[in-house]
């Protein structure tokens, strides 16, 4: 059937939830009809987090929590048709993206490494347990073709935020950041630009026991440590251009705490206010070395919210008006969801997903698996 009504489904590198949104797709023209955010329970978070990094057991434990994820997905997708007050027969299709737990793109790896990608949340079980045809596993067709597979939303981005009046950036801060540079209707270029809330929400949680800093509070009250802002800008990653793409594989406590080279002497909220400057920097950087000549940025995501984070992403861009997506018509923090809603549309009608200027790819593909519901 084709009713244009789709679901997305999407949980970041932050690990807080499952996003789900309903959105009816006509053509080009999309309406947000209503949205859920699922809990994920602690245990499965922390399991989330473990398999991230290499361990004992990792195929079993990886079998199970793929399961265990589709079964979330599953009832998050029920939730919000529940209070959409929809049944599963009216919906065309769930576009899932599942949980990334690695991430290594092509530009990323070592020579002797194959670039792969990995996502969990088993559509088999979405389908089965919905009775919705589910698409899934977005990301490895464009690996496949020589790209990052990462990021995908870019696509998105130019077909329902694009204006020919203003050339825009779309900013997504979730736990990693990405930026999309739209000049008029035409998406010029798309990048992940390094850590958005995943060193944030790590530094708060180990000292304060709080899984993020509300409304970047805790960064406010600290003072930016120039030295060690310098030291994290000198990534290697910061330096590249083109199509790339980045994970908590390389943004990540450990690696934090080899830049802080000891120094226990820096007051921890004085950290927390680097490591914000730091996402604000690096956002700022991927714009002004993109050679596109952008007038506007809006903000999606988790980081919309953090009030520190948005003013100083505000310093950074001076001469560029900075707000949230909801001034040009959509709540920030269903984006991401709507993003694969409108994929799995696309895969179902035999159109590409991908933009090979934004991952590298050597030309579009028709993205994810369709399973049966």
């Amino acid at each position: 059937m084709n009713s244009g009504l789709f679901v997305g489904l999407m949980s970041g590198t932050s690990v807080d939830a499952i996003d789900a949104a309903l959105l009816h797709i006509n053509d080009n023209r999309f309406e947000l009809l209503a949205t859920h955010q699922h809990e994920l329970p602690a245990s499965t978070r922390q399991r989330i987090s473990a398999i991230s990094h290499a361990g004992e057991n990792e195929i079993e434990r990886l079998g199970e929590l793929d399961r265990e994820l589709g079964l979330l997905f599953a009832a998050a997708t029920r939730a919000l048709l529940t209070k959409a007050g929809q049944e599963a027969g009216q919906i065309s299709a769930i576009g899932s993206h599942g949980q990334t737990v690695r991430h290594r793109p092509p530009s990323g790896r070592a020579p002797d490494q194959a670039s792969f990608t990995l996502q969990l949340g088993d559509p088999n079980t979405i389908a089965e347990q919905t009775g919705i045809i589910t698409v899934a596993d977005f990301r490895r067709r464009d690996i496949a073709a020589g790209g990052e597979g990462a990021p995908l939303a870019p696509a998105f981005h130019a077909a329902a935020l694009a204006t020919e009046d203003a050339n825009r950036a779309i900013v997504n801060i979730g736990g990693i950041a990405n930026a999309s540079l739209l000049e008029g209707m035409e998406l010029r270029q798309g990048f992940d630009t390094g850590p958005g809330n995943t060193l944030l929400d790590h530094w708060i949680e180990r000292h304060r026991g709080e899984r993020f800093d509300q409304d970047g509070q805790w960064a406010a009250e600290g003072v930016v440590i120039p030295g060690l802002l310098e030291a994290l800008l000198a990534h290697p990653y910061f330096a590249r251009s083109g199509p790339r793409s980045t994970g908590k594989e390389q943004f990540n406590l450990a690696w934090l705490d080899s830049c802080l080279d000891g120094g226990s002497q820096w007051e921890v909220r004085n950290v927390q206010s680097t490591l914000a400057e730091l996402t604000a920097a690096s956002i700022a950087l991927g714009i002004n070395g993109s050679g596109v000549n952008i007038e506007e940025v809006y903000v999606c995501g988790g980081g919309a919210h953090n009030v520190d984070l948005m003013q100083r992403l505000q310093r950074r861009l001076a001469n560029t008006t900075v707000a949230t997506t909801k001034a040009i018509g959509i709540d920030p923090d269903w984006v991401e969801a709507a993003t694969f809603a409108w994929l799995a549309q696309r895969t179902l009608a035999g159109l590409p997903g991908n933009a090979p200027q934004v991952t590298g790819a050597r030309g579009p593909r028709i993205l994810g698996g369709i399973f049966s519901g």
